[in-house]
């Protein structure tokens, strides 16, 4: 069974996403939190397997209990739902720790499918999100510089077809 902590400041998503949980056979919600603080310490105290973070909330915001539950309870992983699905948001709850990132219009089954990925320790990005990942990647990386083979190499190296014959 995999345990879910809810972190959202709106009572209203909280009970969606509580009933959505519910509907799930192998999900359970722990606790919920309205607010950073609160979340910290129910993770702290309950090891939840995946906490459910929203960013904009009164008093401790989702980076900064994204980073306090890290600290407390590294075995959470952490996946931002929120509304504000900009890179402004991304990259800082990434560094503070989360596993994962979704926008709140998110449908219900990739809700439950980022939550069952990051109880499985994979990193759940809407694909919106991750194309933008991919693209910044790409745009600031640089390919290695290939080497060329030395003539002693090239002798002993296998052609392209496959393994040498006999």
């Amino acid at each position: 069974m995999i345990s879910v902590l809810i972190v959202d400041d709106q009572a209203l998503v909280r009970t969606g996403l509580q009933m959505l949980c519910d509907s799930a056979a192998d999900i359970e919600v722990a606790a919920e939190a309205d607010s950073g603080e609160p979340a910290v310490r129910l993770a702290r105290d309950l090891s939840p397997d995946v906490v459910l973070m929203d960013l904009h909330m009164p008093g401790m915001d989702g980076i900064e209990a994204t980073a306090g539950i890290t600290a407390s309870a590294p075995a959470a992983r952490i996946v931002v739902l929120t509304t504000f699905d900009d890179d402004d948001h991304l990259y800082p709850a990434l560094q503070a720790g989360a596993c994962g990132f979704l926008a709140k219009h998110a449908a219900p089954d990739r809700i439950l499918a980022a939550i069952r990925a990051a109880a499985n320790n994979e990193r759940p990005f809407s694909p919106e999100v991750l194309a933008r990942l991919v693209g910044r990647a790409v745009a600031h990386s640089t390919a290695p510089e290939r080497t060329p083979l030395t003539p002693r190499e090239r002798a002993y190296s296998i052609p392209t077809g496959g393994p040498p014959r006999a």
